[in-house]
């Protein structure tokens, strides 16, 4: 089973996770298997895990939740084209091909568009701090770069 997080840039450009067999722990912290050094991401947020029978989330206590599909989750089996959200960054489940590519794009912008005019907890490609004050999550893990025994969410990292 193919599974991978699928983060697309404002430019329309994507950001590919791969996920292997076993347990996946997003968070802040540098041990993380995918890390999101972010102040909207605990230090260990949540945990994914992908198995023959399927895929999994699970939240670890995280002050600012972990989300599917807009709603905040303890734990829950995720099925293609499920959106997770982590802190102020929303990945596309994509398990085996499915949903395509195009299909996340439409998602995406389904969100971003929901998002606009206020504070409505859907994920969107800003999370606005205060009245006028934003902060743009993608710039922020822009600057981040990533070692060899981690995913950083680094969304300069090309992948097709």
């Amino acid at each position: 089973m193919d599974v991978r997080l699928v983060m697309f840039r404002e430019d329309g450009s994507k950001r590919i996770v791969p996920l292997t067999s076993g347990v996946t722990t997003i968070g802040r912290k540098e041990d993380c298997s995918i890390r999101i050094p972010l102040s909207t991401v605990s230090r260990r947020h949540a945990e994914i895990y992908v198995d023959e029978e399927g895929v999994s989330l699970k939240d670890l206590g995280a002050a600012n939740g972990t989300y599917l599909n807009h709603q905040r989750i303890d734990e829950e089996d995720l099925e293609p084209g499920d959106q997770i959200m982590i802190g102020t960054v929303v990945f596309t489940l994509q398990i085996d091909g499915s949903p395509p590519d195009q299909e996340i794009v439409k998602i995406r912008s389904k969100i971003k568009a929901a998002g606009k005019g206020g504070r409505s907890g859907l994920a969107t490609s800003r999370n606005v701090l205060a009245d006028d004050e934003e902060i743009d999550p993608i710039a922020a893990l822009e600057a981040l770069a990533s070692s060899a025994d981690q995913t950083a969410i680094n969304p300069e990292d090309d992948e097709d």
